[in-house]
């Protein structure tokens, strides 16, 4: 990379990554698609192929452990009226749901045969001030890599692909503690291998440390500083620069989502992506993981030209303000090629029905 290419880099991202081809085959044809793309309303196939189905909304109606906790209630109900799940029939119920979309953003909490211990592995985890033990898909057992093949088959069998993975199970990613966030990455590497079996574009890792950030205190002279929040980001932006290094070599970005955390501030997942300096490294932005009504649009603003494989077109009750409408077109005009990931959070619907309404939402917006 010559000097005005870095500097570049930083000004206009998106332009480089195009310059440079990103780390994707065919850039030159993918460019030159999307420049006529732009130039032209895009048509019904194309605005379909824009979109991507999304499990989270659609959690409640996935088989949970036999033997576990009393039913809910109210997942029953949902159950009864739509059927039960499991993350294998999720490809076909992605193509009977939602006509015409055939990628997906799928949740790594659903990954597995519930009934399998052998793909999973128990993870101590803080819950407020107490520790518990829950059980996790392990991409990386036996079980769990003949699972992810019969996963690849299905989606192949139904013409469906896999675009990204919400993934929770990477943890202590900018921990203090040094073998914390190397377990941490571990795990994520493990699943970046499991990702590549499924041909995921990228999958989001989440920052780890405190839920709430670190306040800045006041100094001698007067002036408000905030070292140990540095120290989250230094601690960050080393854990994503591995893990982007590995993503290189299997093909699949590590993504930051506005995912609470350090990531609550869109300027700090831009920092981290800068500082990582690498095309398999980007943010994955959500409509309304936000802490105020402000940040709703100027924070998306903020990171759209850092987003290029997903992002999460999200309806929450959360905000009275929530255009989703106007959230694509933000990303739109930035020049995002990626997909729209019809996540429902909460509000007037159930999530299968939330999650119908972003579509219908998205497909007028594009």
């Amino acid at each position: 990379m010559n000097q005005t290419q870095d500097s570049d880099f930083h000004l206009n991202r998106r332009g480089f990554l195009k310059a440079t081809g990103g780390g994707l085959s065919a850039a030159g044809l993918a460019v030159s698609t999307a420049v006529e793309a732009a130039a032209r309303p895009l048509t019904e196939k194309e605005k379909l192929a824009r979109m991507a189905s999304n499990s989270w909304p659609i959690r409640y109606i996935f088989k949970t452990r036999s033997g576990g906790r009393n039913p809910n209630p109210r997942n029953e109900e949902l159950k009864k009226k739509y059927g039960e799940l499991t993350m294998i029939d999720f490809p076909q119920f992605t193509k009977d749901t939602f006509p015409g979309v055939i990628h997906m953003d799928i949740f790594s909490g659903l990954f597995g045969d519930v009934n399998d211990d052998s793909m999973y592995v128990q993870v101590p985890m803080m819950t407020g001030t107490v520790l518990r033990s829950t059980r996790e898909f392990d991409p990386s057992s036996a079980a769990g890599k003949q699972w992810l093949d019969k996963l690849a088959k299905k989606m192949a069998a139904t013409g469906t692909k896999c675009q990204h993975i919400s993934n929770n199970a990477p943890r202590d990613i900018c921990e203090p503690d040094a073998e914390k966030r190397k377990a941490g990455v571990e795990v994520a590497k493990k699943w970046l291998d499991g990702a590549k079996i499924l041909g995921a574009k990228s999958m989001r890792v989440n920052s780890g440390g405190p839920r709430i950030v670190p306040l800045p205190v006041v100094t001698a002279d007067g002036y408000p500083k905030n070292d140990e929040l540095a120290k989250y980001l230094a601690n960050c932006i080393e854990s994503f620069k591995e893990m982007a290094d590995y993503g290189g070599k299997v093909g699949v970005k590590v993504t930051l989502e506005n995912h609470w955390g350090l990531t609550a501030n869109p300027i700090n997942i831009r920092i981290i992506v800068d500082e990582v300096h690498s095309p398999f490294c980007e943010a994955s932005p959500d409509f309304c993981n936000w802490e105020h009504q402000y940040l709703m649009y100027n924070g998306l603003k903020d990171l759209a030209p850092y987003a290029h494989t997903n992002v999460h077109a999200k309806y929450w009750n959360r905000w009275k303000d929530n255009d989703v409408k106007r959230s694509v077109k933000i990303m739109m005009d930035a020049g995002f090629e990626g997909t729209f990931a019809l996540e429902y959070e909460d509000g007037p619907w159930d999530g299968v029905e939330g999650a119908k309404y972003l579509y219908k939402e998205v497909l007028a917006a594009l």
